[in-house]
């Protein structure tokens, strides 16, 4: 017998072809209308990705744009951010959140995150705020990130915002889907910013995004941007804009795929429960808020600092993908540390990157394989 024979069958990480054998045909038949339309720009499938879009969350509007990032800095173009501001970002987060910052000559100012949920820590926020001040910077916009897919604790934040006269942009593109207080994100703040990044919760099949928010006037100066600063048409420029279009054929996958997203979530929130009985007695399996519903875009458990990298190798050994998120916060990152952050060291963001690590979760994730995972969890944890 070969060594391959006996190798152990690989597992995804996300398992975006079981999604397409349960709704494939669906999909393969709205992107065929489509192709038969030839109304790639603009086809009235975008519309009604917004409308529908916007009901599910709450919000009175939804402007799709081309990706996570784009609707981040669509916002933050239209509320005029500029040289001199701080806009307050978590340092446990993904590039993104901060990236769009310095598009527009503001400062990012890098907050700490609460360890047991992983999103920004009030404390630390007010303390990000006191130092934006005294280096002479004007506090414009705080994004609350809903990290792994739990809503931040925006109990805790709003009333800091309003307090210091902050705009609330919530970045969602993890989290779209989860409610705090029974509110759905992408109905809490000024205005919300979220991914259809395939891997994403709810995602499309190559880049999208979308800006959700109940203020109209933002929404009339969003449009204007995302179609080049655009006027009475296309040829009347009244700002300056971007391209940043959803195209029709992903509007049309994601609303095949925002039909099943209700049970989608059920199922990641089973899936989660069950790693949760399974694996809390050998390490510290992830925390809910009472408060929120999370959408577990990543399941994402903490190990003693030293052990992370022998487990993802026990279960790599075992055809079991892990990933790290995030192995070095973004007040640290080569491109990011000269800029202010609440203090000189960020306790736990630091501590959080050396410990944690997602094991395989997307919504087909059966009890058969999610044992085997497990398993391979247990046994090299006992090691």
């Amino acid at each position: 017998m070969t060594a391959s024979a006996t190798a152990p069958a690989p597992i995804a990480f996300i398992d975006l072809a079981a999604q397409r054998a349960r709704i494939g045909a669906r999909i393969d038949a709205a992107v065929a209308r489509v192709l038969q339309s030839c109304r790639f720009v603009n086809g009235p499938e975008v519309t009604q990705f917004e409308e529908q879009l916007a009901a599910f969350a709450g919000a009175k509007y939804a402007v799709s744009c081309s990706s996570g990032t784009d609707a981040l800095a669509l916002i933050l173009m239209a509320w005029g951010v500029k040289p001199g501001d701080a806009v307050f970002c978590p340092a446990f987060t993904f590039c993104a959140t901060a990236e769009v910052v310095p598009y527009l000559g503001a400062t990012p100012v890098f907050v700490d995150v609460d360890a047991d949920t992983f999103n920004m820590d009030p404390e630390s926020l007010t303390q990000a705020i006191a130092v934006a001040i005294e280096q002479g910077l004007t506090p414009r916009v705080v994004i609350p990130v809903d990290l792994f897919g739990q809503p931040a604790d925006y109990d805790a934040l709003l009333p800091i915002a309003e307090a210091h006269g902050l705009k609330v942009l919530c970045d969602t593109a993890q989290g779209f889907g989860g409610t705090w207080n029974n509110r759905r994100t992408g109905s809490i703040g000024d205005a919300t910013a979220t991914s259809f990044f395939p891997a994403k919760p709810l995602g499309c099949y190559g880049d999208g995004g979308a800006i959700l928010t109940d203020d109209a006037d933002l929404v009339a100066v969003l449009k204007s941007l995302r179609e080049h600063g655009q006027g009475i048409d296309k040829y009347q420029n009244v700002r300056i804009g971007m391209t940043a279009r959803l195209d029709t054929i992903q509007a049309a996958v994601l609303l095949e795929k925002l039909a099943v997203f209700e049970e989608e979530i059920a199922a990641r929130e089973k899936v989660a429960r069950r790693y949760n009985d399974l694996l809390k007695d050998v390490c510290q399996v992830p925390a809910v808020d009472a408060r929120a519903t999370s959408v577990w875009a990543q399941y994402t458990i903490r190990l003693a600092p030293g052990r992370r990298d022998a487990l993802a190798d026990a279960l790599k050994a075992e055809g079991i993908p892990t990933a790290v998120y995030y192995r070095l916060p973004m007040h640290l990152q080569p491109a990011y540390k000269h800029y202010p952050a609440a203090g000189a060291i960020l306790p736990a963001c630091e501590m959080l990157a050396e410990e944690v690590i997602s094991l395989p979760m997307h919504p087909d994730l059966d009890e058969a394989t999610q044992d085997r995972i497990v398993g391979a969890v247990r046994r090299a944890l006992a090691a």
